[in-house]
């Protein structure tokens, strides 16, 4: 009876391991066969910034092709740089002209902040911010380096590459009444980084495009572009940047 059993289960093993060998075997030269557990050694592609619908062990194939990268939270800042640099992450303190939702679509709804106060009241204001990017003998290369790169890429092509106004957008008459930097010399940095900020004229913000502390570097190179003898021997007042960051207390 034993023998029996044992002889039985030694041809049932064989028939099993002899149909499992045919069924893994295919015509497609290319094709691995049946394989098990194969996500545990080639693991699937995943597209970036994709929502394949997996939440809590539940499919959503409504959300399978859809974007899954949200805006981060109003004010968020991000977790790099040195400590020096953080308050240039910080949000800028000043707000945009009231007129800014008419003349350059900046809505409260989208996290802009706008002033209650008429006329160029916070343009004025700017005035006083000085750059918190100091130059210096060691780092002046880089910062016009970096500056002439974030320059080229957002400015070059209305203010041209040597800030005189005739850019390629300009010459192509898309544009006009581009200012020439060199007769602009008169306008403080904080005036200068506000326009960029929120945008002035034909010009529209550049705050979703560079942070603040690229622009306070597109700040020097234009600097650069408006006096011949602009650098590191150039005296300069340096100002932090004097945002108010009010800490909720929990009783």
């Amino acid at each position: 009876m034993k023998k029996n059993f044992k002889a039985i289960s030694t041809k049932a093993l064989a028939l099993t391991f002899g149909i499992g060998t045919l069924f893994s075997c295919v015509s497609d030269k290319d094709s691995p066969g049946l394989e098990w557990m194969p996500d545990m050694y080639r693991s699937p592609a995943v597209e970036t910034y994709v929502d394949y619908g997996w939440v809590k062990e539940e499919v959503n194939p409504e959300a399978v092709m859809k974007q899954s990268a949200k805006h981060p939270p109003l004010a968020t800042i991000p977790y790099q740089g040195k400590v020096e640099d953080l308050e240039m992450y910080l949000p800028y303190h000043r707000k945009a002209s009231s007129f800014a939702a008419v003349t350059h679509g900046l809505q409260e709804k989208d996290g802009w902040r706008l002033t209650t106060e008429e006329g160029d009241a916070e343009y004025n204001a700017a005035a006083a911010d000085k750059n918190p990017i100091q130059l210096t003998e060691d780092n002046q290369k880089s910062i016009f380096s970096d500056g002439k790169e974030l320059y080229e890429i957002n400015c070059a092509h209305c203010h041209g590459e040597d800030g005189d106004g005739k850019g390629s957008m300009v010459q192509s008459g898309a544009y006009a009444g581009v200012p020439d930097y060199s007769n602009l010399k008169d306008l403080p940095d904080g005036q200068l980084f506000y326009s960029i900020y929120y945008g002035k004229g034909m010009m529209g913000a550049h705050a979703p495009l560079l942070n603040k502390k690229e622009i306070w570097t597109v700040v020097h190179y234009i600097n650069k572009l408006r006096f011949e003898d602009y650098g590191a021997a150039t005296p300069q007042k340096v100002e932090t940047d004097t945002t108010v960051v009010v800490e909720d207390t929990v009783q």
